[in-house]
């Protein structure tokens, strides 16, 4: 009876012995034929039947019948009777009894004995005869006994606890696999950044593995996250999907996330709803956010109130957003308070932002330092923003230069311009290559103007010389001309026009003429007047003139003179003597006195 003692698994409470081969899932379809065979061996004096026939009549709750044949077994010195016969003893309510018995298994050499005399010990708060017993059976080989001496060590904080978790693990506990795991993963960094500990991570994911294929769902869950991560969706989503049809409701979560990224938002909105149904506040968010693309604010404001009476503080924020969209102030005002009250921080910034466009300057800066001490980029960006209204500059370049290290694009431009401005020229250069980097088409302009500055003298070209490659300021001015940035476009042309690029620089200054910009305008009609087409350079020469620029109506006072349109000559000479600057209304001047005395001649 040793073997049965030694190599048989618990049953429920870890404490029950069964014969070798059960696996206490249900009573198998042989039962009954092997319960008289053991019964008749009973009869007949045989220890091992009356051990057998007890525990097979333990499993089945017959605590009474079970007993007498636990006891003669026991009597006759079969450990596993009476490791079995504690645990009868322990569901009747009699532990200390039952310990009795456990501890004679034990001593004499049951593992099962001595992990269920362990546990008894902890429940009564005897943690060091608990350790003596569980290390006694953990020692044996035995997986639960190495388990329960793991929990009790890693509730003390002792390091020994990692040894005894990856022992139950390898002997193919899972509970102890997936903690393992989880402290494997808490050496890591917040979304799995294992830095130069690499082997914790393949650890942890290995230990992640056998306990998802065991089936733990939690570990399924983890599992599938750090598949996720790494971009191999196909199987971390058939991991999320094991989970959830085990009942994690954050599973169902992730693969309603998973879903939709692929496209399949239907799919998506059916394990989001169970998983909201199992009270997981994400899901229901998501929900809300879902129907909100609909245009279905009701559904989705129903979604978001399930997502906050589940404890998820994004469901206020979201309705808070809801109703600022639809124009209920008071509302999202209402909700933006409560998140911001529960610590969200991005709703702390939107209260800010909603009392500030309120006029409430002075409501609004507490929240605006609520939420940027709590880590929102947005916030410590728009706290620069509300200093530097305030004539308070260097208070306002401390919050950029703080958005700006967390990564705020617009923030890193203003911390660049208040560089440049300072003269640090390095500095500015540094924040503005992170800001044009981040896509801020002023930011990569203003940097092609630094480096702009710095280009030695360009040998000057004939239009239509072969083109010089580009530097690196033409790329960065190229660059914010693409986005729109018009004075871009015209350097851009420019630059384009001194290589003797006709045609790039005709196509940029076209497109910032046709953006607005003045100077797009004048150049580009004086470039078409240098190739011959000055009717058409007098059309672009109008439009700029008309919009302010001084140079262009000089210009255009100059066509209508050669053309003998001395009136028309001389209106756009007036005009240019008004709109300057000096030096184009001295000459402006000259030639308008000169039209009169001819029109009066």
């Amino acid at each position: 009876m040793d073997v049965m003692g030694d190599k048989a698994t618990l049953f429920e409470t870890g404490r029950f012995v069964q014969p070798s081969g059960r696996d206490g899932a249900g009573e198998a379809p042989d039962d009954a034929a092997e319960e008289v065979r053991q019964r008749l061996a009973a009869e007949a004096g045989d220890v091992e039947a009356m051990s057998v026939l007890g525990a097979l009549l333990l499993r089945r709750g017959d605590l009474d019948g079970a007993e007498p044949h636990l006891r003669a077994a026991t009597a006759a010195g079969d450990r596993a009777a009476a490791n079995n016969l504690g645990v009868l003893l322990h569901q009747r309510g009699y532990a200390d009894d039952a310990a009795g018995w456990w501890r004679i298994a034990a001593v004499a050499g049951s593992a099962a004995a001595a992990h269920a005399l362990g546990r008894h010990h902890r429940e009564r708060g005897d943690e060091p005869a608990a350790e003596y017993w569980l290390r006694q059976s953990a020692e044996q080989g035995h997986a639960l006994g190495a388990y329960a001496l793991a929990d009790l060590l890693e509730h003390r904080g002792d390091v020994g606890a990692e040894q005894w978790m990856r022992t139950a693990a390898e002997r193919g506990h899972r509970e102890a696999a997936y903690r393992l795991a989880r402290a494997l993963d808490r050496r890591l960094g917040p979304e799995g950044d294992v830095g130069d500990d690499q082997g914790a991570g393949a650890d942890a994911e290995q230990w992640y593995r056998q306990a998802a294929a065991r089936g733990h769902r939690r570990a399924a869950l983890h599992l599938g996250a750090i598949l996720e991560r790494r971009g191999a969706l196909k199987e971390a989503g058939r991991w999320y999907l094991t989970s959830a049809k085990d009942g994690e409701a954050r599973a169902a979560c992730a693969l309603g996330f998973l879903l939709r990224d692929a496209g399949d938002t239907e799919s998506a909105a059916v394990w989001w709803l169970r998983a909201a149904q199992d009270g997981d506040g994400n899901a229901a968010n998501a929900l809300g956010a879902l129907h909100a693309e609909r245009g279905e604010p009701q559904t989705a404001e129903r979604w978001y109130r399930a997502a906050m009476d589940a404890g998820d503080d994004n469901g206020a924020y979201n309705l808070g957003l809801l109703c600022a969209e639809q124009g209920r102030t008071a509302q999202a005002e209402q909700w933006y308070r409560r998140a911001a009250y529960a610590g969200h921080r991005e709703a702390a910034n939107a209260l800010a932002i909603l009392l500030l466009q309120g006029g409430d300057t002075a409501g609004a800066e507490p929240w605006f330092s609520k939420a940027a001490e709590a880590g929102s980029v947005d916030a410590a960006f728009n706290l620069g923003i509300l200093f530097a209204g305030r004539g308070e500059e260097a208070v306002a370049l401390r919050w950029y230069e703080r958005a700006a290290a967390a990564g705020h694009t617009e923030a890193a431009l203003q911390v660049g311009i208040a560089l440049l401005r300072d003269g640090d020229e390095a500095g500015a250069e540094r924040h503005l290559r992170c800001a044009a980097g981040g896509g801020s088409a002023e930011a990569a302009y203003r940097l092609a103007t630094v480096l702009d500055a710095r280009r030695p003298p360009v040998p000057a070209h004939t239009l239509g010389e072969p083109v010089d490659e580009k530097s690196e300021c033409e790329e960065w001015y190229e660059r914010a001309a693409s986005q729109g940035h018009r004075r871009a476009q015209v350097r851009v042309g420019m630059l384009a026009a001194a290589r003797g690029d006709v045609v790039e620089a005709a196509r940029w200054y076209r497109e910032a003429a046709e953006a607005g910009s003045r100077n797009g305008a004048f150049n580009l009609g004086l470039l078409l007047a240098r190739e011959g087409s000055e009717p058409e350079a007098a059309v672009w020469w109008t439009r700029a003139a008309d919009a302010g620029h001084g140079r262009a109506a000089l210009r255009l006072a100059l066509v209508y003179a050669r053309r003998g349109e001395l009136a028309e000559g001389q209106r756009w000479a007036d005009r240019a003597v008004a709109l300057g600057p000096a030096e184009v209304s001295e000459r402006a001047v000259r030639l308008r006195d000169a039209l009169r005395e001819e029109l009066s001649a």
